[in-house]
């Protein structure tokens, strides 16, 4: 199972519900945890946003699933 989906699941969230926080479609949501479509890099922080964890962890490039400070605008 991706991390995608792993987080998805352990936050109780379901893919329509991702649609919604994202603005992904379910479709090509669901394209994209089962590796059929790759995300794009402003629809990765979209979901890391989401799932409250960092654009780092989803790529596999940490292990640390809590998120990074962010700035302040």
């Amino acid at each position: 199972m991706n991390r995608i989906k792993e987080l998805r699941i352990e936050r109780g969230y379901t893919q329509i519900k991702m649609q919604h926080l994202t603005g992904i479609d379910q479709s090509d949501y669901s394209k994209i945890e089962n590796d059929k479509r790759y995300l794009t890099f402003e629809q990765c922080r979209k979901v890391a946003i989401a799932l409250n964890t960092s654009m780092d962890y989803l790529a596999g490039l940490t292990d640390e699933k809590k998120p990074y400070p962010r700035a302040h605008k």
